[in-house]
């Protein structure tokens, strides 16, 4: 497939009425695909109700069938044309963090696509904090199912550059409202079960969660999910993945600097991704600093760009310092597990 991907640079504040927004919104009611930034990561839309138009999705990210898709919506009242019931707990939730960064798995009715769902049950469902993505959902009046607009496998998409390197030719459209804010994606808890469980952390931390629901828990299957049939996106396949292959590296400076001065004796070209703290004691010429320790969302909002920042031909190899995994720093590390394939050398 080889389309003319247009690109529509949007100024804020954002005009609902805006031509790009509109003529996105028709492609959009017409079966096709565009990318538009949320508070998270870029999202890549399509007619959740439509088979046709999501399979466009699939064939444009390379993304596997199996792995459902996230529904968002404009409105809560959206969600009723959804699923069959709002469970309590779904309620709270959704008056609490909507809209946000919070994706909610409920009993599906199955007006949703069945490709959205992956043959599942359930569907899941946000509402973004976002004034672009609100405005071509207000738009198109559709719920969209909306994955990260990216090559499947690849960082997700915190700018428009980063969503035509990977999808330009192969998608109708793109909205570029500038970087994104939180930077990982949404948060997942599935709200059929008795006790809510969080199926993928992200922009809304367990903390926040706990808040609201003080019983919620973490899946196990987020420690082992090879064999596990996802209940969400993110929970299965390679994801994350820089073009050069990513160690995490679990210690102090210390043993930082000797795992990368024994690599580059070794002959191996290394990148390093890390803290602006590690960053000033290692004596390395390919760093990329993603902000402070003190500040994980900061470094949360920082680290696809990072792992999008070396190239094959640049780096042989890309080591990264591991984080504390309290609050999104919990994200944090289930991305960098993720995009490293759990490759960690510790201390």
């Amino acid at each position: 497939m080889n389309v003319n991907t247009k690109l529509w640079k949007l100024s804020t504040p954002i005009d609902k009425e805006n031509p790009a927004i509109m003529e996105a919104a028709e492609l959009l009611r017409d079966k096709q695909v565009v990318a538009f930034p949320t508070e998270t990561v870029y999202g890549l839309g399509a007619d959740a109700a439509d088979e046709e138009a999501v399979q466009k999705i699939f064939e444009a990210k390379g993304r596997p069938a199996d792995n459902p898709l996230i529904v968002h919506v404009s409105d809560p009242s959206q969600v009723f044309q959804l699923v069959t019931e709002i469970p309590e707990i779904a309620s709270k939730l959704m008056s609490a963090f909507w809209p946000g960064p919070l994706t909610l798995v409920l009993p599906s009715n199955g007006r949703a696509a069945k490709n959205v769902t992956a043959g599942l049950t359930t569907v899941a469902i946000r509402m973004p904090n976002d004034p672009v993505a609100l405005a071509v959902l207000h738009a198109s009046a559709l719920p969209l199912a909306a994955p990260s607009a990216n090559l499947s496998g690849r960082p997700s998409p915190t700018d428009a550059e980063h969503v035509m390197q990977d999808l330009a030719g192969k998608i109708s459209a793109v909205l570029d409202g500038g970087p994104t804010g939180v930077g990982v994606e949404s948060t997942v808890v599935d709200c059929t079960t008795e006790i809510p469980i969080i199926l993928r952390p992200g922009g809304v931390t367990k903390e926040d969660l706990r808040e609201i629901v003080p019983d919620i828990i973490v899946d196990p299957a987020l420690a082992d999910v090879h064999n596990e049939k996802p209940k969400s996106p993110g929970m299965k396949y390679t994801h994350y993945a820089p073009e050069s292959p990513l160690w995490l590296i679990d210690g102090d400076a210390g043993f930082f600097k000797e795992q990368l001065q024994q690599l580059k004796e070794e002959g191996q070209r290394i990148g390093v991704i890390a803290s602006s703290e590690l960053a000033a004691e290692l004596d390395h010429e390919s760093i990329i600093a993603c902000g402070t320790r003190r500040d994980l969302a900061g470094i949360a909002g920082e680290l696809y760009r990072a792992l999008r920042h070396f190239k094959k031909a640049e780096v042989d190899l890309i080591l990264c310092e591991t984080f504390e995994e309290t609050g999104v720093g919990a994200a944090v590390m289930n991305r960098l597990k993720k995009a490293a394939s759990h490759k960690i050398i510790q201390h």
